[in-house]
């Protein structure tokens, strides 16, 4: 699967709609009683890129990106200006905002994650396409610093440690990310009558594993 390190216009996917689904199996018993289960461990998210055009340009803009990609052929970077940091999005990402490891001595390489709370519940979702340059860490509570104690494979989102941390050390990180998605489409129909008058087309974007 060829996937393209670019990233969809930030300024057109501002107003899109979507959000993550999940995929339940239910089976409904005779008892009245329901049996539920999943075959996918993380989520996916799905969006509607035709939501945040707003002229003729923006439309430009997509076929163009929308041609580059080859359809769905190629995939590419989405920001989900929802949920795009580490942090609240009102916050700036700090190295403490996320615990994706615990030190043992001996690994260097971490993938990283974002821990999603309610109640006891947590789940951890991994974050494949950081930003470049966002990453920040620390290890056991103290910051550490890019290149001289770090790198950042900003193609699958993990980080390594020129050092082991120390066993017990609490690995954490702050970032930005990506989302890796491709269009979930091999044809843009628009009519430019009725976008003017306001129709917009629909783009469907969905993300996919990398």
């Amino acid at each position: 699967m060829a996937f393209h390190e670019v990233r969809f216009p930030a300024n057109l996917s501002f107003g899109a709609i979507g959000g993550p689904e999940r995929r339940t199996e239910i089976v409904a018993m005779a008892s009245g009683y329901e049996e539920r289960n999943t075959p996918w461990v993380h989520s996916r998210r799905r969006f509607d890129a035709g939501m945040g055009l707003r002229s003729l340009d923006d439309l430009s803009a997509v076929v163009a990106f929308f041609e580059a990609r080859g359809g769905q052929l190629h995939g590419f970077r989405w920001k989900d200006w929802s949920d795009h940091k580490s942090c609240l999005p009102s916050a700036a990402p700090a190295f403490g905002d996320q615990v994706i490891a615990v030190g043992n001595g001996q690994e260097r390489s971490f993938q990283l994650t974002k821990a999603y709370r309610s109640g006891s519940t947590v789940y951890q979702r991994p974050i494949t396409k950081p930003v470049l340059g966002s990453v920040l860490a620390g290890i056991g509570g103290n910051e550490v610093f890019l290149d001289i104690n770090y790198t950042v494979d900003h193609r699958l989102g993990r980080i390594t440690f020129n050092e082991a941390p120390d066993t017990g050390a609490d690995i954490t990180v702050g970032f930005e990310f990506d989302i890796p998605v491709r269009f979930d489409t091999d044809r843009i129909a628009v009519s430019v009558a009725s976008f003017q008058a306001g129709q917009v087309p629909d783009i469907p974007v969905v993300e996919i594993r990398v």
